[in-house]
């Protein structure tokens, strides 16, 4: 076998129908659109209904902007931290091996959920006040990353 003999199935392949050429080729003057109307006009525009509230004007609309330089932040509260040992330098590059967080985005941000009983060194590009607290009353230290 070659690639010259090489055909669709008997049957798989039909002729295109040739519409408007004339009254001998059975589908001439009105082309099968029938007669009259905004079909046969081909004037039916895009998201249109049939006279009923297309979908765009049935939804709400988007209230405000999205601000395109905020920035986001992986989070991690102190329960997350508790999981950790003593003495541990707590770095977003741990938390990523380690699958605490999946993506570190824009930076890490320390949230003050939770509590801490161990002394830990935690460096992050944010902290919440809280937080912050915490780890410094549970003999830790709390560094921003630049």
């Amino acid at each position: 076998m070659k690639l010259g003999d090489l055909r669709p199935n008997p049957g798989a392949k039909h002729r295109a129908k040739r519409v408007g050429r004339g009254i001998g080729s059975g589908h001439g003057k009105t082309a099968t659109r029938g007669t009259k109307g905004q079909y046969a006009r081909n004037t039916v525009r895009r998201g249109f209904e049939g006279g009923q509230t297309p979908l765009h004007r049935r939804l709400p609309r988007l209230r405000g902007f999205k601000n395109i330089f905020a920035k986001e932040y992986a989070i991690i509260n102190l329960t997350q931290l508790a999981a950790f040992d003593a003495g541990t330098e707590v770095t977003p590059e741990l938390l990523l091996e380690r699958r605490v967080i999946r993506d570190l985005k824009d930076g890490l941000k320390v949230l003050g959920d939770g509590e801490l009983d161990k002394a830990l060194t935690v460096r992050a590009h944010k902290f919440s006040k809280s937080a912050a607290e915490k780890i410094a009353a549970s003999g830790g230290a709390a560094e921003v990353i630049g």
